[in-house]
């Protein structure tokens, strides 16, 4: 890994409210912070990462550069000429297969979003230009830690316009056979994730948790993509996984970690597929008020999920700190404009 920047370190200014004591319980116990940011928030500087493409195995660079309020997290191609930008929003995403994928990546687009956009929603970053320099995002270690560390680098800047929230009205669901997931209405941020697998190294497990920066950066960031050495020949068929190794996965053979420094919590599992959820449902465009809840989920579900949400404009509104004063819809109807394009698997 290689971090850049232009200037020296900046203090971070974001204005953060906290209210209510976090419990020092596990599980069960987790939560009960509310962290609500007044004013949309950006990069003070800007920063570079390289590393892998996990997939193509190929070296990939990227540069976080601060934006405007307003903006939005954009991702751009600087690999291609012309090549126009794309918003990181759930109708751009096209792919769903063991990744999250926006766009074309042959021409535009890019594969792997998930990590980065999680550290960005978990650390409470709104605007930012992400100039990419080929179809798909560096790996790191296989979890959002580097990105928290670029971002702390350079610090955070507060800017002067308010921040916008989407805030869940009533409850939507999706279901898939025993798998399912919805959003309910909560005063806060939360995400229930439940993962079940017929192994007994993984099994049954569950990350629950209110999600604030402090939670993002202790309890989800360094939580590692996984998989079985059983199914990496038939990914390389596929064209996945070119570029997984011990360094960037945990890898599960015969019920057992591979990697000589085992697993960095024993439920890193459930926390990994909790870290993807909070990139992918970053998608939505704006930080979600709600609680989200899945089971046997993934990148399918939790795009889904924005889909559905978005399907009924009287699940949702957009409210605006610091009082959440309601904006309406007709002034976001970019958030949910496209209808759900193609079918994502």
């Amino acid at each position: 890994m290689v971090l850049t920047k232009t200037q020296s370190l900046t203090v971070c200014d974001v204005c953060v409210h906290i209210s209510n004591e976090f419990p020092d319980a596990r599980l069960k116990g987790r939560g009960r912070m509310t962290n609500h940011i007044d004013r949309q928030t950006t990069l003070a500087d800007q920063v570079t990462l390289t590393g892998i493409g996990v997939h193509s195995g190929k070296p990939a660079s990227i540069t976080l550069l601060p934006a405007d309020a307003g903006t939005g997290i954009v991702f751009q191609r600087t690999d291609k000429d012309d090549a126009a930008e794309i918003p990181a929003l759930w109708n751009r995403v096209t792919q769903t297969s063991l990744q999250t994928v926006l766009g074309d990546p042959s021409e535009n687009g890019m594969s792997t979003v998930e990590h980065l956009m999680a550290a960005l929603a978990g650390m409470g970053i709104d605007n930012l230009i992400i100039e990419v320099d080929g179809p798909e995002m560096p790996i790191m270690d296989g979890s959002s830690a580097a990105f928290v560390d670029a971002i702390d680098q350079v610090g955070v800047k507060h800017l002067d316009r308010g921040r916008r929230y989407l805030k869940v009205k009533k409850p939507v669901r999706v279901d898939n056979g025993s798998a399912w997931c919805e959003l309910k209405p909560y005063d806060g941020t939360r995400f229930e994730i439940t993962i079940d697998f017929d192994t007994p190294l993984i099994g049954r497990q569950t990350f629950a948790s209110d999600l604030t920066p402090q939670v993002f950066r202790e309890e989800l960031c360094r939580a590692r993509t996984f998989g079985y050495v059983k199914d990496v020949e038939q990914l390389w068929k596929m064209g996945f996984a070119l570029g997984s190794s011990l360094e960037n996965s945990v890898a599960i053979a015969e019920d057992k970690v591979l990697n000589p420094e085992g697993t960095r919590w024993q439920d890193e599992f459930a926390r990994h597929k909790a870290l993807d959820a909070v990139g992918d449902l970053s998608l939505a465009g704006l930080p979600i008020l709600g609680l989200y809840r899945s089971y046997k989920g993934g990148h399918k579900m939790n795009n889904a999920i924005l889909a559905k949400l978005f399907e009924d404009k009287s699940a949702y509104e957009i409210v605006e700190a610091p009082a959440f004063r309601e904006v309406g819809h007709a002034e976001n109807a970019g958030l949910a404009a496209a209808a759900f394009g193609p079918d994502v698997s």
